[in-house]
């Protein structure tokens, strides 16, 4: 995901989890925050360019799935995480958060998560699939 296609989402933050909503009858965007998961407007036009230039979003598994971005401190990391264990980040921050900027303990648990979900996801390719891949 380049940085236009990225900030063309206008999400507030570099972590979020996009994902189809079967209710809302279109592809959400939700991201960790200490009052817990936020729902974001999405423009839809931007998802649907997005996924057009990636496959494997496309076969996402709708209410089960998402797209997990992690751009924090430059990763851009992408994974295909079952929706739950995108609801753990969230409770996970919403858990250790403190004060304005979180402290420490609120980044290292972000960290430990990650690399958690590393070691049993694997991370999804930057390259650009074929469409009739």
């Amino acid at each position: 995901m380049t940085d236009a296609q990225w900030n063309a989402l206008s999400l507030p933050i570099n972590l979020a989890f996009l994902f189809h909503s079967t209710p809302m009858s279109k592809t959400v965007a939700m991201y960790p925050s200490p009052a817990g998961a936020m729902l974001s407007l999405l423009p839809l036009a931007s998802w649907e360019a997005l996924a057009a230039e990636n496959a494997a979003l496309g076969r996402m598994q709708t209410d089960v799935e998402a797209l997990l971005v992690n751009r924090l401190a430059g990763t851009g990391e992408y994974y295909m995480a079952p929706i739950d264990v995108c609801f753990e980040l969230s409770g996970l921050i919403r858990l250790h958060w403190r004060g304005l900027s979180g402290g420490e303990k609120v980044w290292r648990e972000i960290r430990h998560f990650f690399e958690q979900l590393k070691a049993r996801t694997p991370v999804l390719s930057v390259e650009r699939e074929a469409l009739h891949a």
